[in-house]
């Protein structure tokens, strides 16, 4: 008799060995969330005649099934297929140039079995793979290492930048910066290496003048734009290998300047309208109230109508009225500030900061530098996407068209985020055992 009532708890033991040592809480929050996302999908789409709150949930499910199998395979064998995953994720992209459907001015998306799958989304995973791999065996603290990982991720970033995906590219570089920080690169280098971009934005400003300081016909540049290449210069001097003669100082000032002149550049020439209205738009969306302004003032109206605790469940007026486009995917939050308000908003906040938290305490107890840099890399990626996504709804942000990690509607970026769970869940399963007091 005794034995037969041990059975059953032998058998439980054997089947939930694989995973004893995974992080449950990291592993419930993203399912909860993915849950709550649904119902939200529903609410704003309760009038329309589709369903994407069900197929929200299925992928949803997939992700779990995927997640939970990769938790429980070793990590480790990544780092023998990173050139394979390096590889297979520029191929992808190539593909999508090649034979890729087009929508909205962008050609994203390759059709396979009736689907459209977004490879640029899947890229990122391939990258931190690939970039983990490389910082795991040289650390970021010296210059060639540094330059190693920019040439590496140079191919897929232009490859995405082509599509061109502004948004997917700006992960990129926020997955890029993280991983270089955490393996021991300088900050000062990190400093520098966004400074042109900051640069080609204050270039264009002419304040405290009427009008920027114009040298030749394509050359000109404000005062700001300026000020900062010589601020830039001094951190150059400071933190670059290259001190004698000043050439460190001299490098960053020069860095920075074709820096700005070629962000003036891409400015005029490169960047389709609808981008240049993306990233302007939320510093005056009254400039363009029916246009490009519209989905921010919008977005604003209905977070702001929510006040504290909001209209409640299915009541949001402008949510049930189709007020906010595209509400079920890049303006999700929209949706959560109207029908749960203030105090709706600030518990999503709170959740996605618990999985920061633990994603956070992975990489610091990992067992090696490999596994504690896959964590970083998943990390940067999921904050950046929600301080950008919450960030765009409020007006703190420019309409960048990036997804609300687990919430907003998208099978590409929901199977993204969950293979990423998965090996962040594999380097906790494969850890050594760490005490609790």
């Amino acid at each position: 008799m005794l034995l037969k009532r041990s059975l059953p708890k032998i058998r439980w033991k054997s089947w939930v060995k694989p995973w004893q040592n995974v992080d449950w809480l990291l592993f419930c929050l993203p399912i909860a969330v993915s849950i709550f996302g649904g119902i939200m999908i529903l609410s704003t789409e309760l009038k329309q005649p589709v369903t994407d709150w069900w197929w929200h949930w299925m992928v949803a499910g997939i992700g779990v099934l995927i997640a939970l199998f990769l938790s429980r395979i070793r990590y480790e064998v990544l780092m023998q297929w990173h050139w394979i995953t390096y590889a297979l994720t520029n191929f992808s992209l190539i593909a999508v140039m090649i034979a890729g459907t087009s929508a909205k001015g962008a050609q994203r998306w390759i059709p396979i079995a009736g689907f459209n799958v977004q490879p640029s989304e899947f890229a990122k995973v391939g990258m931190i793979i690939t970039l983990a791999a490389l910082l795991h065996r040289r650390t970021a603290s010296t210059l060639e290492g540094v330059f190693r990982v920019l040439a590496i991720t140079a191919i897929p970033w232009g490859l995405i930048f082509l599509q061109p995906d502004l948004a997917t590219s700006m992960v990129f570089g926020a997955i890029v910066l993280g991983m270089l920080y955490w393996a021991n690169a300088n900050p000062g280098w990190l400093i520098l290496m966004i400074s042109p971009v900051v640069a080609a934005i204050l270039f264009s400003i002419s304040w405290p003048l009427s009008e920027p300081i114009i040298l030749f016909k394509e050359l000109s540049f404000g005062p700001l734009g300026l000020i900062w290449s010589v601020a830039m210069a001094i951190v150059g001097w400071q933190t670059l290998p290259w001190r004698r003669f000043g050439f460190g100082a001299i490098g960053a000032w020069t860095f920075n300047i074709l820096g700005g002149e070629l962000g003036v550049f891409a400015w005029s020439h490169i960047l389709k309208e609808y981008q240049k209205d993306r990233l302007t738009v939320f510093m005056n969306p009254d400039h363009d109230p029916l246009g490009a302004g519209y989905h921010l003032i919008q977005s604003r109206i209905a977070i702001g109508a929510g006040e504290i605790w909001g209209w409640g469940l299915f009541k949001g007026p402008m949510t049930q009225l189709n007020f906010v486009p595209e509400q079920h995917t890049d303006f999700i939050f929209s949706a959560v500030g109207e029908e749960f308000g203030f105090i709706g908003c600030l518990l999503v906040l709170f959740v996605f900061c618990l999985i920061c938290l633990r994603l956070l305490h992975i990489a610091q107890t990992a067992k090696d530098n490999f596994g504690s840099l896959l964590a970083i890399g998943v990390l940067s990626m999921i904050v950046f996407q929600v301080i950008v996504n919450v960030g765009m709804t409020v007006g703190l942000a420019p309409v960048a068209g990036i997804p609300l990690p687990w919430m907003s509607y998208g099978r590409s970026a929901m199977l993204t985020n969950f293979i990423a769970l998965g090996i962040v869940e594999s380097v906790a399963n494969f850890r050594q055992r760490q005490k609790y007091y």
